[in-house]
């Protein structure tokens, strides 16, 4: 048999792999909105609920994100062909370039270019044109909105006085300064027409069912994708006083944040203390009845990927973070540390976890290529040689780490795997690995010792999937 990483026969990656691979097949997008979306006869079922298509006027579908070309297609083929022509079904869904293909009534539009997971003028072109479809429907009709992973970047529409380039550069601030998910949603929903509920209050649709694969931890659905179908949870005084302090926490105007994004949040949260105080409230309801399902998420594919470790033979332990991670290094530190522990006990072999953990960047002028997953590897690595580059790596422990979306950071590969065989490969090659941890260059060290993991998109998003597996060779405390 020969796999993904190029091995002849079956290794410890490739037991990784198999089990990484059952975990993301258990999240592909199509099958996930084939199973929540069912029609028999008249009666369309989405979720628990049942709706009598002979009272619809017509069907419209928006969305964006990783997976929006797996979701369109399951959603053409659980509607049928009779209803997407007698509901004269159709929209937009904004997804990355590369993952445009043919549909039948939903069309795909391209939002940004593969591999650049930043806001581009085609999202917004994309974004307004759903804003302006949902705004000219009636209460007889359905609005689907398809919602996953990616999409905060994928569905852009700047507030008035803020330029996509301003959005851009204080995204691209945060991120640098290593803001989790929570704080960059924070900032973005403030400078949006569209996430906070901005497409649910556009909407004029009798109906609105949002079906949503999760990518946030926990999947709080005012966070996956800047929630465009779901309200904010609080008041708009605090949530826009929260912005600013994120940003001034990480340092504001001084540290690079533009002067007029500052003054507009500033200026938005007087308005909204005025508002406050004289008992007005600045958020405007949505028209229609909205419902909001998750179909997908980090721990289904945990789980899936539990249940093909234990038919390899392994004795497995799981978990899924349900909350916001640490830096990357600091993961993988823990899973190298976790695989040790594996081998000099009788426990489990197999450990499987999910997440998603945030890089801390080097400075421009330092930094390499890589991402999240690759960085969390290498931080693996480190941790079971030691300081010493050339101490020889476990020969019974293989560690994976790689995004269900196929894209990690701004590279074409999906994470990476270290095993004996990629750590000998560095070695010889006299790789450091502290070194290219520094430089935020994993990318390269393993495109030279030979442990990439490349997929092409995914069309789905749930986070990330981690394994680190422990053989039957010899047991060595030390990890030696």
């Amino acid at each position: 048999m020969t796999d993904i990483l190029g091995n002849a026969r079956r290794s410890l990656r490739d037991d990784a792999w198999r089990i990484w691979l059952a975990g993301l097949e258990a999240v592909r997008a199509d099958r996930l909105v084939e199973r929540c979306v069912r029609r028999h006869g008249d009666t369309l079922h989405i979720g628990d609920e049942a709706i009598d298509l002979r009272g619809v006027g017509r069907i419209a579908v928006v969305g964006a994100g990783k997976a929006g070309a797996g979701m369109a297609a399951g959603l053409e083929n659980a509607l049928g062909d009779d209803v997407l022509t007698s509901k004269r079904v159709g929209g937009l869904v904004n997804v990355p370039a590369d993952c445009v293909r043919p549909t039948k009534a939903i069309r795909l539009h391209a939002a940004r270019p593969a591999g650049v997971n930043e806001p581009r003028r085609e999202g917004v072109d994309g974004t307004l044109k759903m804003l302006q479809l949902v705004s000219n429907l009636g209460q007889p009709d359905i609005c689907i909105a398809l919602i996953s992973g990616g999409g905060s970047a994928l569905l852009p529409a700047p507030v008035d006085g803020i330029t996509l380039e301003d959005k851009l550069e204080v995204t691209q601030f945060l991120s640098a300064a290593g803001a989790n998910i929570e704080e960059l949603n924070a900032v973005r929903k403030q400078l949006s027409r569209v996430k906070g509920g901005g497409l649910a209050r556009a909407c004029n649709a009798g109906r609105l069912i949002a079906l949503i694969i999760s990518d946030v931890l926990g999947d709080p659905l005012d966070v996956i994708a800047s929630g465009p179908t779901v309200e904010n949870r609080t008041t708009p005084l605090r949530d826009t006083q929260r912005a600013v302090d994120v940003l001034e926490r990480f340092g504001g105007v001084a540290a690079g944040v533009p002067q007029n994004v500052m003054n507009f949040l500033r200026s938005r949260a007087t308005a909204a203390h005025s508002n406050a105080a004289s008992g007005q409230s600045a958020a405007l309801a949505s028209h229609c009845r909205t419902t909001n399902l998750v179909i997908g998420n980090n721990a289904a594919a945990v789980d899936a990927a539990g249940m093909e470790a234990e038919r390899l033979g392994y004795r497995h332990a799981m978990h899924s973070a349900t909350t916001l991670e640490g830096d990357a290094e600091n993961v993988g530190q823990h899973l190298a540390q976790m695989a040790r522990r594996m081998m000099s006990s009788n426990g489990p072999n197999c450990l499987i976890t999910g997440g998603e953990p945030v890089v801390r960047l080097a400075p421009p002028e330092q930094r390499g290529l890589g991402g999240r997953n690759q960085q969390l590897v290498l931080s693996a690595l480190q941790e079971l040689i030691g300081s010493d580059s050339q101490r020889a790596f476990p020969d019974n422990i293989a560690i994976l780490s790689a995004g269900t979306d196929g894209e990690d950071g701004p590279t074409d590969a999906a994470g990476a795997v270290v095993d004996a065989q990629v750590a000998t490969a560095a070695a010889r090659e006299r790789l450091d690995p502290a070194d290219y941890l520094a430089r935020n260059d994993a990318y390269h060290f393993f495109a030279t010792a030979g442990g990439l993991l490349k997929t092409g998109p995914t069309h789905t998003n749930v986070c990330d999937i981690r394994i680190a597996i422990v053989g039957e060779g010899q047991k060595r405390s030390n990890g030696g």
